[in-house]
């Protein structure tokens, strides 16, 4: 569930926007008295996270305030860059429909000289008005149905002997929430192979999960067996995941080589090793969660592997 931090509009294209604070949205066109509305890309959404990291990025340089990049609805709660297409959000009686995630930039534009850098390209997503009505600031925004449910395990020691808190398994619920997961199971178990094949068959065999993401035991410790127990239950392997982490951490840090996590499918339920650490969990997940929907959505049988 998010939250609407700010609803803006502006009477020019290109310019940045201001906050209305409540506005009507019209079916088939957009924000009403909106420059853009009537054109393809009727509404603009933008992540107020990413919003927020931006100005923090930028303290003390530049004015940050909802509207300046140019979006029509600043929410809070969701990573939108990361959702597939098709996507659809519930506002009060609203209901939109993803269908553009980022777009080129204009050189030259208002918000560019402004804020010095735009971020809509990249961070911003477009949607289609399928129900109109009224959005105001502080409106719950949701995600009509779940995207994919996903499970959570994670192998510690020490965490599991109360000696230290599990922050990993909880950022990876963080993250994947934004993302428009739901959360359908989440374990924690100590670095046990056996404990962990037999939670990760019970997971995948009776609660069905689209994907289960591990954390922890991927190193090269003597407790650390979580590949082994991925193996140990796959039916099938996806090494490219894994690979694609290692590749593109390893541009953070040369010791990422040293992680031996696997990406396995177990029947219809795919399995994703990460770190052990909360900044990995984040990063890697940053690194495949664009594209994983894809994937899952092929290993679920709703589209075809084109």
């Amino acid at each position: 569930m998010g939250k609407v931090i700010a609803v803006c509009i502006s009477e020019k294209k290109g310019t940045v926007k201001t906050d209305v604070g409540s506005c009507r949205i019209i079916r088939d066109y957009g924000l009403e008295n909106d420059a853009h509305a009537g054109s393809e890309r009727q509404v603009s959404l933008l992540s107020f996270e990413s919003f927020s990291e931006f100005k923090k990025q930028n303290e003390g340089r530049v004015d940050i305030v909802p509207g300046v990049f140019g979006e029509n609805l600043l929410v809070s709660g969701f990573d939108f860059k990361s959702m597939p297409l098709g996507t659809r959000f519930r506002c009060g009686d609203v209901l939109l429909e993803l269908m553009q995630i980022g777009k080129k930039c204009h050189t030259g534009c208002e918000i560019s000289k402004i804020a010095g850098k735009c971020i809509m390209p990249v961070e911003g997503v477009f949607a289609k008005v399928l129900e109109g009505g009224v959005v105001s600031n502080g409106d719950e925004f949701e995600i009509v149905s779940p995207l994919f449910r996903a499970g959570i395990v994670t192998a510690s020691d020490r965490s599991y002997n109360g000696e230290r808190e599990d922050l990993s398994g909880p950022k990876i619920a963080e993250i994947i929430r934004r993302c428009g997961y739901e959360v359908a199971a989440s374990e924690l178990l100590p670095d046990d192979e056996d404990a962990l094949a037999e939670a990760l068959i019970k997971m995948c065999d009776e609660v069905r999960p689209d994907v289960i993401f591990t954390t922890g035991g991927t190193g090269l410790s003597p407790r650390d067996h979580m590949p082994e127990a991925t193996r140990r239950i796959a039916h099938r392997f996806v090494p490219g995941i894994a690979e694609y982490m290692r590749l593109k951490s390893m541009e953070i840090t040369p010791n990422a080589m040293l992680s031996r996590g696997e990406s396995v499918i177990r029947n219809n339920t795919l399995i994703i090793n990460l770190p052990g650490s909360p900044k990995a969990v984040s990063e890697c997940l940053s690194f495949i969660l664009p594209s994983l929907s894809h994937g899952l959505g092929i290993l679920r049988g709703d589209k075809l592997d084109k």
